[in-house]
């Protein structure tokens, strides 16, 4: 690997075998100009050294290698050479810029990482410094190629490391974010390495377990892998097909992601071994396939056609597992010269070094406009990066609309996650979805070759449900998004209604120039945040009072003070019930005074810190409310079966043996369930009890009364609404 011989030679022989190998496929290269960025570097990096104890140029020259390997261009082989300049030495982006030109200065401002930003946790800065990784890379996916080389030798010297949780922090980041960009880009040989490194370090001992294990099979069966690849090799070139033959053995993260995901052990997976056969065109991978079908069985559900349906990076290859030669299960893939290629240096195998640009369709890199789509949704810089993963993780289906439009999606994606992914305003606007002729649910999971006809009504919103079941980090931001916008608008309203009660309290106008000016200090960008975070609780009527009218001095109620407990507490017990008239994702209650039940005529209160609370609309309670009408909001019940919600009885029985027993029984017989169960008052002949049943409606509420009211033992029931 280029590593040693990086790191045992001085600078100038380093940069000199760089220099040699950039020859081996690009006799024209501009040496001057990558001798000056050398010069450049290793001036800027005099005096630093890594934790290993070498000079610290070392590295760059390292990566500079790794993208020789590549066959790269020389800009990005400038941008290796001096990625870490403006980060860590006295180089400014002009002073590239005038030296290399623009290109070359903006690929190495996408490389840097941003300033560590105080106040912050490792988390989100890892977030924020990906956020803008990703803006880069859309505009030049050589931003990304640099830095997977970056990190690639990073892993490589991670042993010159001494604290292990920085060890486990940077692994864990390898292989969640950077392992599978390298997967998108095809870069297997990338891929492959730094998914080992880092399972190495994060789990020593299950990798120590497998590896053992592989040793033992290895030594079991010595020669299998050159006895199979011959009997291969005869085998398909006996029926007059030209054929190559390669095999190896899994790394060890790989067997253990697959036993992982299949909940089985290493003796059932049948590709522990692979086997490569390169043959010379399409047709002749599909004939190949049927000679290996009729000689060995076929493990079922194990065969892939990444030919008619390539993956998202590019890949293409037939994927099948048979019990093969020596009645082993093996994994076969077979693909052409150039798929191989493409399999092993993935986009750097289609790149135009001369020019610096990718001979490939730009739709190879869809999946990054996927991502920089997330951003301009404005989604939080870990909801983003939750998404991201969310994404790489995932295998694939593949969808068609009514048009014939290829629509890939994550494995596990919905009707939902299709909607958004054919456009953002269908997704908002969907209402119900036909697949394949059949009209199914909107949570209805998607299958490979589905046909699927989304419909839309203008009226039709996103609901917080649909969180649930979408697979899409897309769908999930957009929900989150219209979600996040409809709970301000709601709030606002309340917000703005309890300030200008205080302000007219104080006989003070409220002046929207005075809000304006202050919304910097509460950190919101518009007016209506600020009214949603005092209906939300995040901030009393008092603080923001005493921010924009300082003169009225401190104003402090004790309704002001915040108890972030009884706040968690509230938010805590919110449940979701089907009520019409409310905002999606908005936290409901219901009243504990009153009780109501679908069937009751009921009203919402927006309460602060607490969200929508429903009363019965004989509620005492609600006089409380007269004065601030704002706060009213006009709500009904939904039809849904299967929510059950707490009507409050109070119940005086005979005092008698049994008496309660029967009381349960009826209540049970009449499929009601108890709840919550208080004794009131007891004398010699009576006791009397609050009862809270579960039922579907009023109407089985007033049922289950009516049945009580007939036992012997029963003296009076009455329904509660206080």
């Amino acid at each position: 690997m280029a590593v040693s011989a990086v790191t045992d030679t001085s600078l100038d022989n380093a940069f000199s075998n760089l220099l040699n190998r950039i020859r081996s496929y690009n006799p024209f290269v501009d040496v001057d100009r990558l001798s000056l960025a050398y010069e450049l570097g290793k001036k800027a990096h005099n005096g630093q050294f890594r934790a290993s104890g070498h000079a610290y140029f070392t590295h760059p020259i390292a990566v500079g290698h790794l993208l020789a390997d590549m066959h790269l261009d020389t800009d990005t082989i400038i941008t290796a050479l001096l990625h870490d300049t403006v980060e860590d030495c006295d180089i400014t982006l002009d002073d590239i810029s005038s030296r290399f030109g623009d290109e070359v200065a903006s690929l190495v401002n996408g490389v840097t990482k941003l300033s560590r930003i105080e106040n912050q946790s490792p988390d989100m800065r890892q977030a924020e410094n990906f956020r803008k990784l990703m803006v880069a890379i859309s505009q030049d996916i050589r931003v990304l190629l640099v830095k997977l080389a970056d990190r690639l030798h990073n892993m490589q010297t991670i042993d010159s490391i001494a604290r292990l949780e920085k060890k486990e922090r940077i692994a864990r980041e390898t292989i969640e974010i950077f392992a599978p960009l390298a997967e998108r880009l095809g870069i297997t040989q990338f891929q492959s390495e730094l998914e080992d490194i880092s399972f190495s370090i994060l789990y020593p001992e299950m990798r120590e377990s497998i590896q053992n294990r592989l040793e033992f099979l290895a030594a079991e069966s010595e020669n299998v892998i050159p006895r199979i690849c011959l009997e291969l090799q005869t085998l398909i070139s006996d029926n007059g097909i030209e054929c190559q033959v390669t095999g190896r053995r899994k790394s060890a993260y790989s067997i253990w992601r697959k036993m992982q995901h299949r909940q089985m052990g290493m003796d059932q997976l049948a590709d522990i071994m692979a086997f490569r056969l390169i043959v010379p065109s399409i047709p002749q991978c599909y004939e190949a396939l049927g000679i290996v079908h009729t000689h060995f069985p076929m493990v079922m559900g194990r065969m892939k056609d990444y030919i008619s349906t390539p993956k998202r990076n590019g890949y293409r290859s037939i994927h099948t597992g048979v019990i093969g030669p020596l009645n082993r299960r093996i994994e076969i893939q077979l693909r052409t010269a150039d798929m191989h290629d493409l399999a092993e240096r993935g986009v750097a195998a289609h790149w135009d070094y001369k020019s610096g640009r990718s001979v490939s369709s730009e739709d190879s890199f869809g999946w990054v406009q996927e991502l920089v789509s997330l951003i301009e949704m404005n989604s939080g810089d870990d909801e983003f990066l939750e998404y991201t993963k969310m994404d790489m993780y995932s295998d694939q289906v593949f969808c068609f609309t009514p048009r014939g439009d290829l629509i890939s999606l994550p494995a596990g994606a919905t009707a939902v996650d299709f909607a958004f992914a054919v456009h953002s305003k269908v997704g908002r606007h969907c209402c119900g979805v036909e697949i394949n002729g059949k009209n199914r649910q909107l949570a209805s999971e998607l299958k490979n070759g589905d046909q699927v006809l989304i419909k839309t009504e203008p009226e039709a919103k996103p609901i917080a449900e649909w969180e649930e079941f979408v697979a899409t980090g897309r769908a999930r931001s957009a929900i989150r998004r219209f979600i996040r916008e409809e709970h301000i608008i709601e709030f606002s309203r309340v917000g703005r209604a309890l300030l200008e009660k205080e302000y007219r309290f104080h006989n003070v106008a409220l002046q929207e120039s005075a809000i304006k000016s202050s919304l910097n200090a509460f950190k919101v960008s518009r007016s209506e945040e600020l009214f949603a975070m005092i209906a939300e609780g995040k901030v009393t009527v008092s603080e923001v009072m005493n921010r924009l009218n300082p003169e009225l001095g401190n104003v402090v109620k004790p309704a002001d003070v915040k108890d972030t407990s009884i706040q968690k507490k509230k938010k805590d017990s919110s449940d979701t019930f089907n009520i019409s008239g409310m905002n999606p994702g908005m936290a409901l209650h219901i009243a504990n005074c009153c009780h109501p039940v679908p069937g009751d005529k009921i009203i919402g209160i927006l309460t602060t810190g607490k969200g929508l609370t429903i009363h019965a609309r004989e509620c005492i309670t609600l006089s409380k409310f007269t004065d601030v009408p704002e706060l009213w909001v006009k709500v009904d019940w939904k039809r849904n079966d299967k929510k059950w919600v707490a009507g409050r009885i109070q119940v005086t029985l005979l005092n008698e043996t049994g008496a309660l027993a029967a009381l349960t029984t009826i209540i049970a017989q009449q499929a009601g369930n108890i709840s919550y169960i208080q004794f009131t008052k007891r004398t010699a002949d009576f006791f009397t009890l609050l009862l809270d049943v579960d039922v579907a409606n009023l109407s089985q509420l007033k049922s289950i009364m009516s049945v009580v009211r007939t036992n012997q033992y029963v003296e009076s029931v009455e329904r509660v609404l206080m």
